[in-house]
């Protein structure tokens, strides 16, 4: 059975660190571009990262630049995303899949909340 377990998000002040994981059963990781993604409350999920298969390759969405960093670990079967210099606008539910994502891979996520 596939799943991606998403874990690491929480509750921190404007200007913190966060750094998330998804970790993957089966072969979704193998020869795949992995992404995170998020949804902030009333608005559509969105695409915030993404990496190649062999992690050599990554892209951003122009909000997160030179703040968020996406890596992979393929011997283990895990995405992390590291987020720095955190803003109240990445408030969200974050979730990894591939990419593009596929419907059925979508797991229950982890919250950020950046507030004061």
């Amino acid at each position: 059975q596939v799943q991606l377990v998403e874990s690491g998000g929480g509750l921190v002040q404007p200007g913190g660190s966060l750094r998330l994981s998804c970790a993957a059963s089966g072969s979704i990781f193998s020869g795949n571009a992995m992404g995170w993604y998020r949804q902030a409350p009333g608005k559509e999920r969105e695409l915030v990262a993404v990496i190649s298969s062999g992690g050599g390759r990554t892209n951003y969405v122009d909000s997160v630049k030179g703040r968020f960093t996406i890596s992979r670990d393929n011997a283990k079967n895990m995405v992390y995303l590291q987020m720095n210099s955190l803003e109240p606008e990445d408030t969200a539910v974050y979730y990894c899949n591939k990419h593009p994502p596929r419907l059925a891979y979508w797991g229950q996520g982890t919250q950020v909340t950046v507030s004061s």
